[in-house]
């Protein structure tokens, strides 16, 4: 089982998210940590190779966790946040464009 690994303010973002998405993100991440793909995801190549976003919609809204899950031992969450347009907003983007760099460098 892969480890996983949060980046930044996402697991605190995830602890925000109300009850049924954060439910919902947990199961997705133990699907990854098993090596298994999420229900829902698309890849996320703006940000980087390897890169994809759960998709999780519930009563409250749209939810969002970029991951990157293409290392051999862990699974690295980038960033986390509830999604409000039909976008993905820039600054969502270049967070985690940011905190995959510096995972990089740092690896």
């Amino acid at each position: 089982m892969k480890l996983v690994e949060f980046l930044g303010d996402s697991l605190s973002e995830i602890r925000d998210f109300p009850d049924d998405a954060r439910q919902m993100v947990g199961y997705q991440v133990d699907r990854l940590q098993r090596g298994l793909e999420p229900d829902h995801w698309k890849p996320m190549s703006t940000i980087g190779a390897g890169v994809r976003e759960i998709r999780i919609r519930e009563l409250s809204g749209a939810f969002r966790v970029i991951y990157i899950a293409t290392l051999p031992a862990k699974v690295v969450i980038l960033h986390a946040f509830q999604k409000k347009t039909q976008r993905t907003a820039k600054q969502d983007i270049q967070l985690a464009t940011e905190r995959l760099s510096e995972f990089l460098r740092r690896k």
